[in-house]
Parts: C-alpha cells; sequence; structure tokens
C-alpha cells in the first residue's frame, strides 16, 4: 500500500486481482494489501462496497474456508457456484482446491 491510497483502495485492488472460481481468506487479502493483521478491516471494507459494486467480494472467505457473510451467504455461495467454486451445505469450500493466495509482488 503507497501513503497515498486508503486501506479500503488498497483491499478492493487486492481482491480484483482473485481470479474467477478460486477465494482467497481476509487475512491473506490484508497481508497482500499491506495491512498484515488486519482481517476484520477487509471484512468492513468488503461491507461498505455500493451494490453494484464490480469488486467481486464474495471471493474472499474466512481462514476456515467458510462463508462468513451474514447478511449474504445465501448470494455469496450461489455467485461462487455460478464460478465453478464447491460450496456445501454448511457454507465451506476445500481450501487445498479453491484457494488463491496471491502474490505480494504482482
Amino acid at each position: 500500500m503507497t501513503s497515498l491510497e486508503s486501506p479500503y483502495t488498497a483491499i478492493y485492488a487486492v481482491v480484483n486481482r482473485i481470479p474467477p472460481g478460486r477465494v482467497c481468506t481476509y487475512g491473506r487479502v490484508a497481508a497482500l494489501a499491506g495491512l498484515p493483521g488486519h482481517a476484520r478491516m477487509v471484512g468492513y471494507a468488503l461491507h461498505a462496497l455500493l451494490n453494484g459494486s464490480e469488486v467481486p467480494w464474495w471471493r474472499v472467505i474466512n481462514r476456515a474456508g467458510r462463508i462468513s457473510n451474514v447478511y449474504a451467504a445465501d448470494e455469496q455461495r450461489a455467485r461462487l457456484q455460478a464460478e465453478g467454486v464447491e460450496v456445501s451445505e454448511e457454507y465451506l469450500i476445500d481450501l487445498n482446491r479453491f484457494l488463491w493466495e496471491g502474490d505480494a509482488s504482482e
């Protein structure tokens, strides 16, 4: 994150890099955005998105591989499934298959 960039802007830039059909954890997004230890801020940033935003918020899940978005869990599951991500009835995703870890140098 550069000094001119807001934390939310940095978070959105990372989330925009998550490819379709993959997921990333809140903590990894925070680390890639230059905000290690601020996973909760990622959640706040994604919650702040306006309806119709192009940022693929649905690709961000918790470190256990579970959808933790209490506001739109069914929508998030549907969007992930539409991209080919398998999501269980318990909202779990196999991180061994679908995790995107990104690259801080990208």
